[in-house]
């Protein structure tokens, strides 16, 4: 795996806004995919280059009187596995 896709995959976030909005807001949220849950709240996912622009995309949210429910971190498994790795060579060398 090259390093800039482990980056990347690092750098997954799902973010919860409290009501519904519809796709046209995706370049607003800098190509975020959107779901609706069936709840009435709004899942954006996507990937971010760095906490600065996550902070940035959060100062949009709070920005536009929308409601932030949560923020996560998606951990895939294939990122969780390139750690794994780079642990264990870690610990080989010592």
């Amino acid at each position: 795996m090259k390093r800039n896709e482990n980056i990347k995959k690092e750098h997954l976030y799902q973010i919860k806004i409290k009501g519904h909005i519809d796709s046209s807001w995706a370049g607003w949220f800098d190509g975020f995919h959107i779901n609706t849950e069936e709840s009435g709240n709004t899942i954006l996912t996507g990937e971010v280059a760095d906490q600065a622009a996550l902070h940035g995309l959060l100062k949009r949210v709070r920005n536009s009187g929308m409601t932030l429910l949560s923020v996560n971190q998606i951990n895939l498994p294939e990122a969780a596995e390139a750690k794994n790795q780079k642990l264990k060579k870690e610990k080989e060398k010592s």
